[in-house]
C-alpha cells in the first residue's frame, strides 16, 4: 500500500500530465485510465454535493458560537495545521477559549501535536467525523460564551498580555481542523491554505491529482494563505498570486513559512536543543508528512554536513519494518562517512507514536520545532492579517 501511495503521489505533482508521460514508469503509466475513471466519478459526484449545498438543498448545522475554518483544496503539506495552532493562540491569547475540532484521521497525529504544543492554554481538542456532535459534547460540558457578535468581537480585540486574566472556561469560539470540505458545518471564516512550492500539482482531482476541489472552490475562500513563501522564487509568488485573482479578483491573500526554533531529543523530550545541534553532522530526514521538500530544506539549512533522506505516504504509521529500512540506510550513511548519523523527524511523526522512534537506538532521533510566521509582502502582514479577520468577522457576524 506504500509503495501505492507513492506511485499515485508521483503522477499526481508530475505538471502538466500530458507532456511528460515519458517521465513515468510503466507501472504509473498503467495506473492512469484507472485513476482517470476515478477521478470522473469523484468530480461528479462532488460537483452534485456541492450543487445540493449552493441550493440548500443540504442542511448546515449552526453552532451558538462563531466558526473558523481552516483547510485547503489539496492533500497535505498546506501548513494547515500550524495554522490551526496559531488562531488557536491568538484566540485563547485574547480572552477567547477555542474549541478545535478535528476528523482524528489516522490515529489523530495532528490533534495530538496540538494537544502538546497548547497544553497549558484554553484551548480544547475534540476528535470525531460528526463534529456537530462533539461540538454539542463539549458545550454541555464546558459551556459557551454569550454567543452575541459584541462580546466575541470585543474579546479578540482585547490586547493579547491581558488575555490570561479573563474567564476563559467557557468556550467562545470553534476551529475547524481540515474545514475546507466539511460544509455540514456553518463557518464564519473560511481560511484556505495552499501549499507555494507545489500549488496544484498536475491540476486534476483525486485521485488522479491532488485536488480535494476545483480551483474555482476558492470562491468560497475569505482569506487565502500561500504557505512556504520563504522557499518559493518571486515569479512563482506572482504567478500563484494571478491564477487565485483570475478566480476571485477581491480575494485577500497571505504568506506565511515555517520558522524552525529549536530540537527536542528522543528519549530526553522536556529538554530543548539548539538549532546548531546539527553543525557538521550527517543527518538523515525521516518524515511520514504531506510535503516532505519543505522539511529537508529547512534542515539543509542548519549547517548539516551532508543530509540524506526517506520519505514515507503522510500519516504513514511506522512499522518494524520501516525501523529496519532506518536502520539499514543508517548504516550505509555511516560506513560512508565514518560518522554516527543523527534522524530527524517532525514533531507531527513523533506524535503520532513515540515509542517505535526509541527503537532506532543507539542512533540519535531528534525532532525538529518549528513555528508559523508571516512573511510581510506587499503590505501584507501579521497585524494586517488579524485586522482583516476582525473586519469580516464584524461583518459576518
Amino acid at each position: 500500500m506504500e509503495k501505492l501511495r507513492r506511485v499515485v503521489n508521483k503522477i499526481a505533482y508530475t505538471a502538466p500530465l500530458s507532456r511528460n508521460l515519458s517521465k513515468l514508469s510503466p507501472l504509473q503509466c498503467s495506473l492512469l485510465p484507472l485513476l482517470f475513471l476515478s477521478s470522473s466519478f469523484y468530480t461528479i459526484a462532488l460537483s452534485l454535493r456541492n450543487f445540493l449545498y449552493r441550493h440548500r438543498l443540504f442542511h448546515q448545522h449552526r453552532l451558538p458560537v462563531p466558526v473558523i475554518s481552516v483547510g485547503n483544496i489539496t492533500w497535505g503539506g498546506n501548513g494547515k495545521t500550524p495554522m490551526v495552532e496559531f488562531m488557536a493562540l491568538w484566540m485563547a491569547n485574547s480572552g477567547i477559549s477555542p474549541l478545535i475540532l478535528s476528523r482524528g484521521y489516522a490515529g489523530g497525529d495532528e490533534a495530538k501535536m496540538l494537544h502538546r504544543r497548547l497544553v497549558g492554554r484554553s484551548a480544547k481538542i475534540g476528535m470525531g467525523a460528526n463534529r456537530a456532535a462533539t461540538a454539542a459534547h463539549f458545550f454541555e460540558r464546558y459551556g459557551y460564551m454569550d454567543p452575541g457578535p459584541a462580546t466575541f468581537l470585543k474579546r479578540l480585540c482585547v490586547d493579547q498580555t491581558m488575555g490570561s486574566h479573563l474567564d476563559v472556561d467557557k468556550i467562545g469560539v470553534v476551529i475547524l481542523d481540515d474545514g475546507m470540505q466539511h460544509r455540514s458545518l456553518w463557518r464564519d471564516l473560511d481560511i484556505v491554505m495552499v501549499n507555494g512550492l507545489m500549488p496544484w500539482g498536475n491540476c486534476h482531482l483525486l485521485p488522479l491529482g491532488p485536488l480535494r476541489e476545483p480551483l474555482t472552490a476558492l470562491r468560497r475562500a475569505d482569506v487565502v494563505i500561500v504557505h512556504h513563501a520563504d522557499l518559493v522564487l518571486e515569479q512563482n509568488l506572482k504567478d500563484v498570486e494571478l491564477m487565485m485573482r483570475e478566480i476571485k479578483e477581491s480575494l485577500p491573500i497571505f504568506f506565511t513559512k515555517m520558522a524552525p526554533s529549536h530540537f527536542l531529543e528522543m528519549g530526553n523530550i522536556d529538554s530543548k536543543m539548539p538549532l546548531r545541534s546539527l553543525c557538521d553532522k550527517v543527518v538523515l530526514c525521516v518524515s511520514a508528512i504531506g510535503f516532505a521538500n519543505a522539511f529537508v530544506q529547512a534542515i539543509e539549512r542548519l549547517g548539516a554536513l551532508y543530509v540524506d533522506r526517506l520519505d514515507f505516504s503522510d500519516h504513514h504509521l511506522f512499522q518494524a519494518k520501516d525501523v529496519e529500512v532506518i536502520r539499514m540506510r543508517l548504516g550505509e550513511l555511516q560506513d560512508k562517512f565514518g560518522l554516527k548519523p543523527v534522524v530527524a523527524v517532525t514533531e507531527k511523526d513523533y506524535d503520532r507514536d513515540p515509542e517505535i522512534l526509541k527503537n532506532l537506538d543507539p542512533f540519535q532521533v531528534l525532532i525538529l520545532c518549528s513555528n508559523l510566521q508571516f512573511v510581510t509582502r506587499d503590505g501584507c502582514s501579521e497585524d494586517g492579517f488579524k485586522k482583516l479577520v476582525k473586519q469580516i468577522l464584524e461583518v459576518k457576524l
